[in-house]
């Protein structure tokens, strides 16, 4: 990418009151991504799946970390396991779809492995020389699970899981209570923009009368706070007393929480959604909508499948918004930009720690 990208005042953390946006290079060098993927992404824990994905021994869920496959896999002994999504033969998948079975099997030349993956069969290789099985099972990644949520990290974490996630049970105790929620549906967003102008975007309620009219009259707009810890923030708002679509329950709180570098949960009471933000390409995005309720019985059913509408008209309309960014992030008329202290401090923040980060790494 043009070296100016990466000036050292372009690393700059200054006050909210004085800081400007990252450049837009950031958001448009196709270079700016392959830095990312090789310094911001590896350093931190990914979202994989919900245990409840993987209840019996040979099930298996296939994820994304940015720039990597991994599958997760429940195995004979019921610990549930993650690892690279590679063949050790010639890199082909070892799994294409959720799915449970009995082993593992790459889907391009047959090889084999147990649940535990360590490599079991080789078709047609009994006069290969210096083979040994025990040197080419599956490259295993750490998984740890945070209130049901999977998550799995390479080497180069050095992070506790536990870090990430400090305060945030603690600040929807009174409200919610996530260990009863039970997958109900995944549902897959492409935007054409960069994975950092959804973050973006996620990050604040500045935009939401504008953006978001039928979400508008649900939130108490004036009553929307933000508040930050070192590598998550929160956005609260009361929900009004009137019965409505979005949730599935009137009154509470909604909770949208953000995890570095790309993961959300969007909590309302009875319900549970969360957002992986999967980049693409540098202007290419793939958002993974996972949706849990506390109660999925057939009495709720049309309720949750009213509130899942609703959430999608309001993602369209996100998709809409972030697509023109991308444009404007593009063109001769922008450079960067201001945050407005009162309503962009997750922006702030997310930035912030990107500046940090990218220049732990590249130091």
């Amino acid at each position: 990418m043009n070296s100016t990208g990466l000036l050292s005042e372009a690393l700059r953390i200054d006050p909210i009151e004085q800081a400007k946006t990252i450049p837009s290079a950031w958001y448009t060098d196709p270079a700016f991504l392959e830095i990312e993927r090789k310094t911001i992404f590896p350093a931190f824990w990914h979202y994989v799946g919900h245990e409840t994905r993987v209840p019996e021994v040979g099930d298996q869920i296939v994820a994304d970390i940015p720039g990597n496959p991994v599958v997760v896999v429940r195995g004979n002994d019921r610990v549930a396991r993650a690892f690279y999504n590679v063949c050790r033969h010639r890199g082909g998948p070892i799994a294409v779809e959720d799915c449970r079975s009995k082993m593992l099997q790459c889907k391009y030349h047959g090889w084999t492995y147990t649940l535990e993956g360590s490599l079991r069969g080789v078709p047609r290789f009994g006069r290969s020389d210096l083979f040994d099985k025990k040197d080419y099972g599956l490259v295993p990644l750490t998984l740890e699970a945070w209130n049901g949520l999977l998550f799995a990290r390479s080497e180069q974490c050095r992070l506790p899981l536990t870090v990430l996630f400090d305060g945030v049970a603690d600040s929807i105790r009174e409200h919610v209570d996530l260990s009863p929620m039970k997958f109900f549906r995944r549902t897959e967003y492409t935007i054409r923009c960069n994975w950092k102008v959804f973050v973006d975007n996620y990050l604040e309620g500045y935009h939401v009368p504008l953006v978001h009219p039928s979400l508008n009259t649900i939130l108490d707009y004036q009553s929307y706070k933000t508040t930050v810890r070192e590598f998550s923030s929160l956005q609260r708002s009361p929900l009004s007393d009137t019965d409505h679509s979005y949730g599935i329950q009137s009154g509470g709180h909604a909770f949208y929480f953000f995890i570095f570098p790309n993961f959300m949960m969007n909590i309302l009471p009875g319900r549970m959604q969360t957002n992986l933000v999967i980049p693409l390409s540098h202007d290419v995005t793939r958002v993974v909508f996972e949706y849990y309720y506390q109660d999925i019985s057939e009495g709720r059913r049309d309720r949750i499948e009213e509130d899942i509408r609703s959430s999608d008209d309001i993602q369209k309309e996100d998709v809409m918004i972030c697509e023109h960014v991308q444009r404007g992030l593009s063109s001769a008329g922008y450079d960067q930009g201001i945050f407005s202290p009162e309503m962009e401090l997750g922006v702030y923040h997310f930035q912030s720690l990107l500046k940090r980060e990218l220049g732990k790494q590249l130091s």
